[in-house]
């Protein structure tokens, strides 16, 4: 289906129902049990209308959103701005109700949110996240010593634009975007300390794929343990056509070649917690001094970083580093789309017995045939039954 975009309209959008507080009085119990029944039953005298403020729907005016462009900017209207007075940025990070916000000259705004942004309907549990585009009403800006000489002022999200590459997940039956507006994600995975986690890789490249991202693997930490463990893992991957790299913050090793990776584009590092992910960062471009912590007693990892940043690369590009992942359900994709996403298995559904084998019990199948002959990886096979038929996420 086509993304489109209409012209500036009057147009009826859904709000979400909580926008307004409840007509129904819904605390009839407790004030019966303290004061008994009232001369006039308050059920009798209340009102709802199908105009009243519990409406969800509302005139916005703005350009009008349809097909692929609903989805992957979430709402389904632009709203109008004043482009006179406002001015574009990009979201570097989001810290509760307040967006960090950087216009194209490099300064600095502290952005609340526009409220029709906040109170339109939509699957999302934020309306805006670091990397998204935006249009924003600046005001206060105050260029002294105080930050620094860099400056800092304050402004308003006026309009968020469609987004393009986006890192999501589920949350609570929401989507949560991690990042959104990125080329690539780097996937980092530790070989030891946290213990190595193939199928929380195979859930980020299923989310980089679906979202049009180049994924790169790395794994990190090898100087923990014999590299010739790894081969294994490493050639399956390699030979699906995925970059996987070995690095070490120790030995130095494989911190050229993500430097080379990352220079000049856009992307976003995600992984477990305690992986090494702000490690790695720092000796990629020392210059970005990132908080790094230890794991904790539980030899599990320690979230260092809290909110998703977009940080500037001294060799060119950006860069967004994430908090650490313990879960990754996967968001809008069914089971039956899952094994479209594993490249190593998706040849041989074509050669199965029955046309809508799902690869588990069924005789003459393919797939399991490949697994048991040795020609398909064992956790390969194993990560696609955890996410086909299992809860969809990566427990700790």
């Amino acid at each position: 289906m086509k993304s489109g975009r209409g012209k500036n309209k009057k147009v009826r959008v859904e709000f979400r129902r909580n926008r307004n507080e409840r007509t129904r009085d819904s605390d009839l119990t407790r004030r019966f049990i303290e004061h008994g029944f009232e001369e006039e039953s308050d059920v009798n005298v209340e009102r709802i209308g199908g105009r009243s403020d519990l409406s969800r729907r509302r005139t916005v005016v703005g350009e009008l959103l349809t097909g692929d462009a609903v989805e992957s900017h979430g709402f389904g209207v632009l709203p109008e701005v004043d482009l006179g007075v406002a001015i574009s940025g990009r979201v570097i990070r989001v810290h509760g109700v307040n967006s960090d916000v950087q216009s194209a000259d490099g300064r600095i705004f502290s952005c609340v949110t526009r409220r029709v942004l906040k109170t339109l309907s939509t699957k999302e549990r934020q309306p805006v996240v670091a990397g998204d585009c935006v249009l924003f009403r600046p005001v206060n800006y105050c260029n002294d010593n105080y930050t620094g000489g860099r400056g800092y002022g304050e402004g308003m999200i006026e309009r968020i634009e469609p987004r393009r590459g986006a890192i999501s997940r589920e949350s609570k039956h929401r989507k949560h975007i991690i990042v959104s507006n990125v080329d690539q994600a780097l996937i980092i995975a530790s070989a030891a300390q946290p213990v190595f986690k193939p199928n929380l890789i195979d859930r980020m490249l299923i989310t980089s794929e679906r979202a049009g991202i180049k994924p790169v693997i790395c794994i990190n930490k090898i100087d923990l343990v014999d590299s010739a463990e790894l081969q294994s893992i490493v050639g399956v991957y390699a030979q699906m056509g995925y970059e996987v790299i070995l690095s070490s913050v120790v030995s130095g090793l494989g911190i050229d070649r993500l430097r080379v990776r990352l220079r000049g584009k856009e992307s976003v590092v995600v992984g477990q917690s305690g992986v090494g992910k702000s490690s790695l960062l720092n000796a990629i471009d020392p210059e970005l001094g990132l908080r790094v912590a230890g794991l904790s007693s539980m030899r599990k990892g320690k979230h260092t970083t809290s909110v998703a940043e977009l940080l500037e690369l001294s060799g060119g590009g950006y860069v967004v580093d994430t908090p650490g992942i313990r879960q990754f359900m996967l968001w809008d994709i069914t089971p039956e789309e899952v094994l479209g996403f594993f490249r190593d298995l998706r040849p041989y559904e074509n050669f199965c017995h029955y046309p809508d084998c799902v690869h588990l019990h069924e005789e003459d199948c393919a797939v399991k045939n490949a697994v048991a002959e040795g020609r398909l990886d064992m956790r390969r096979y194993e990560s696609y039954l955890a996410i086909r038929f299992e809860n969809r996420y990566e427990k700790n």
